[in-house]
């Protein structure tokens, strides 16, 4: 029987440290992001900081996703083809 993503994540955020520190940083750099785009103008180094963070926060997604594709893949039961 297949783990559906949402519980296969809540599960994960409860016993592994290093995916749950994943998603807080990606929580985090989301935060931030947020607050960047809110403001009417940004400084010159303001605008790279987004630019650095929305890069982040896609490279801790891709980790996300990756480590969900794993650990499904555990759960799962082996299929030939």
């Amino acid at each position: 029987m297949a783990v559906d993503t949402h519980e296969l994540k809540d599960q994960l955020l409860q016993q592994d440290t290093a995916f749950r520190q994943l998603v807080i940083e990606h929580h985090d750099l989301d935060e931030r992001i947020r607050q960047l785009t809110s403001q009417a103008f940004l400084s010159t180094h303001e605008q790279l900081e987004e630019i650095s963070l929305k890069k982040r926060k896609l490279h801790l997604k891709d980790q996300i996703e990756h480590a969900l594709r794993r650990h499904r893949g555990d759960a799962a039961p082996a299929q030939s083809h």
